[in-house]
């Protein structure tokens, strides 16, 4: 939890000037979070004995990101296709000079880049969307609140074990929990973000969609489906 608080004062105020800013300066930034992800993706698999591209793992996710800033997600089709030929190709060679698990390798390193690059690019997707500010400022904050949600009162209430292989610690107390502090959290957010658009709009994107329904209506999704990127680094990790 320390860590977790140290990390937000740190990077909080330069993520919220990145997200205002949005463009490239934004899109750049999320490559690199990508990039750093498939590094330390490619490390664990390693570390479990299997060796995928690391570099094409890498490069395949940031252009995700960068090409949702550029063509959207017309550059989709194009970066996938590039990465399995490329990853084929170096896993071909692989197996030629000895690796009998290079189909396996194969399968993660594109399994990487995918599930990386295309899922966390939606970030940009979210931030060029008209009201992409106040989507991201939604979006964001509601992964915390389930995050933390979860945390407190899965600690304090938590009895029922939701994953014991994977995560021991979780509860569906704690998912629960999690879910009706997303949903109310982001109902919240959403109202404030609406009021100070309406305050400065001439120097703030429109927030006309952000209203406490569509905030907790994101919230209820997030607070579902966000256990599912914990889950899965666990299993990963494991």
């Amino acid at each position: 939890l320390k860590q977790r608080v140290l990390v937000a004062v740190i990077l909080l105020p330069i993520g919220l000037v990145l997200i205002f800013l949005g463009g490239w300066a934004f899109t750049l930034t999320i490559a690199l979070i990508l990039g750093l992800a498939a590094r330390e993706f490619a490390q664990l698999f390693r570390q479990g004995g299997y060796q995928p591209a690391g570099f094409l793992v890498i490069a395949a996710a940031a252009a995700m990101a960068l090409g949702r800033g550029w063509k959207g997600f017309e550059a989709d089709a194009i970066i996938i296709g590039l990465l399995i030929l490329a990853g084929m190709t170096y896993h071909l060679m692989a197996y030629e000079n000895g690796r009998d698990q290079a189909a396996t390798d194969f399968a993660i390193t594109v399994a990487g880049g995918m599930y990386l690059g295309f899922i966390g690019a939606y970030l940009v997707s979210l931030r060029n969307l008209p009201e992409g500010l106040w989507w991201v400022l939604l979006a964001l904050p509601a992964v915390w609140l389930a995050d933390s949600g979860a945390y407190f009162i899965g600690r304090a209430f938590g009895k029922h074990k939701m994953s014991k292989r994977l995560s021991p610690k979780k509860s569906w107390e704690g998912y629960i929990g999690g879910i009706l502090t997303s949903m109310i959290g982001t109902a919240l957010l959403a109202l404030l973000w609406q009021t100070l658009a309406s305050v400065w709009p001439a120097t703030l994107e429109s927030a006309a969609q952000i209203s406490p329904l569509n905030g907790a209506i994101l919230g209820l999704a997030v607070g579902i489906l966000a256990p599912l990127g914990d889950l899965g680094e666990s299993m990963i990790k494991r």
